[in-house]
């Protein structure tokens, strides 16, 4: 199996930073592809941004420009540099990953528990 641990998250100022991150373990082959979303409550979850393995990177445009996502490949490891917060970006993040493992012949959806940012003055 496959573990997402997050961390990072808490309160924060209006304007403030942030950075979560989430560490991969198990029986994993390569990932593919790891990422953040996000849901508030009553609201569906949507997605916040992406890495591939390749280091190619994408945005929703509720974040672009603020937020920050990378990986260390080595650790198995997701990162997102929230800058520039806003009382909207309050969420539940969600880390998710796509890996291949040694049982496996496509690839395996997995999802962390969540990480609550809430942005408030």
């Amino acid at each position: 199996q496959v573990q997402l641990v997050e961390s990072g998250g808490g309160l924060v100022q209006p304007g403030g930073s942030l950075r979560l991150s989430c560490a991969a373990s198990g029986s994993i082959s390569s990932i593919l592809v790891m990422g953040w979303y996000r849901q508030a409550p009553g609201k569906q979850r949507e997605s916040g941004a992406s890495i591939s393995s390749g280091g190619s990177t994408k945005y929703a445009d509720s974040v672009l420009g603020r937020f920050t996502i990378s990986r260390d490949n080595a650790k198995n490891t997701v990162y997102l540099q929230m800058n520039s917060l806003k009382p909207e970006d309050t969420a539940v993040y969600y880390c998710n990953v796509v890996v291949i493992t040694p049982e496996s012949t496509y690839g395996m959806d997995y999802w962390g528990n969540g990480a609550l940012v809430a942005v408030s003055s």
